[in-house]
């Protein structure tokens, strides 16, 4: 009877909580922590979290509106945790964050938050056969509003638009550091990331690598083409891979990992060359560490993208990153 959509069939809109801190009080009850520890304890307020669905395992896509504090915008978030997040074993352990970005609007719906596309169990079952880490998934909303007219904003604060770049890479984080144990350090702060969803976690990633230390960008664009920075023409370098790359290779630091997979069949047929070509100009110089599937028989979808995901860039990401820590 799982096809009906209201209770008692069915738990969807049914609070849920991941084990934060009491809500409102903003962690100051939880437990002292140790300085050496490596995992940081969820510091609250707690948000509110409605089921979205529920998975076999028993776990639950959960769903919140963020008022990001930091951008000023105010968005749904998706969240999954995997069942060991509740496991006893991991109790006091912080958990490794995926921050999942759609390609298309990204609006209003993250489309990983969904569970046709097997996301959340391929996690799962990639971790049971010791080749991921056990990520926590934010799946955000990627734009302000639909796409009308093949407007989008790139996954960044273009100049009198609404500050998506500070959303994904501050507030987001803000969300999942607020209600879950997490990992301290970059080293447990990743995103995933499908065609201009790739590009904003690319991006992301090459901008703050003191935050982010890895990226999965499948079918990406390599480089800003909203219409929207028309007259911004600083401000779109700055939010540009290329030149963000070669600033990182200048500065020597820190490494960054970036896991392309691009279908050999993608409509577009300048993005396999594109990908070939940042990676040959950049990758693996310094710290620009990077990593290419191409995938046989390959299309521009998420359905493509995710199960060969197992077959690498995710082996490849978890090897450098860390968690369950204490």
């Amino acid at each position: 009877m799982n096809h009906y959509e209201i209770p008692p069939f069915t738990d969807k809109g049914a609070a849920v909580s991941f084990g934060g801190p009491p809500a409102g009080d903003g962690g100051k009850n939880a437990a002292p922590q140790a300085a050496t520890s490596k995992m940081l304890m969820p510091t609250g307020p707690q948000a509110e979290f409605k089921n979205s669905m529920t998975l076999p395992d028993g776990t639950h896509v959960a769903v919140t509106t963020l008022d990001g504090k930091k951008s000023g915008f105010k968005g749904k978030v998706w969240v999954w945790a995997p069942k060991e997040y509740n496991d006893p074993e991991f109790a006091k352990s912080g958990f490794p964050v995926m921050i999942a970005l759609p390609g298309g609007a990204g609006y209003p719906n993250n489309y990983w938050m969904g569970t046709d596309l097997g996301l959340q169990t391929s996690i799962a079952k990639w971790y049971a056969e010791g080749k991921s880490k056990p990520f926590i998934l934010a799946m955000p909303v990627l734009n302000p509003g639909p796409d009308d007219k093949g407007v989008y904003w790139d996954g960044s604060d273009i100049p009198d638009q609404p500050k998506m770049g500070t959303w994904l890479t501050e507030d987001v984080p803000d969300l999942m550091k607020a209600n879950f144990r997490t990992v301290k350090s970059r080293d447990g702060w990743a995103f995933m990331g499908s065609s201009t969803g790739g590009f904003a976690g690319l991006k992301a990633v090459l901008k703050h690598p003191d935050k982010f230390k890895a990226v999965i960008a499948s079918g990406p664009d390599i480089v800003p083409d909203s219409s929207l920075w028309k007259g911004h023409d600083k401000e779109k370098a700055e939010n540009n891979p290329e030149v963000l790359a070669k600033q990182l290779i200048d500065r020597k630091g820190p490494d960054v990992y970036l896991a392309f997979q691009v279908g050999d069949s993608e409509n577009n047929k300048k993005t396999l060359p594109d990908v070939q070509k940042f990676i040959a100009t950049f990758g693996n110089k310094g710290p620009v560490h990077t990593d290419l599937r191409i995938i046989k028989g390959g299309r521009h979808n998420a359905k493509t993208y995710v199960p060969n995901m197992g077959e690498g860039p995710i082996q490849y990401i978890s090897k450098v990153m860390e968690g369950p820590v204490e």
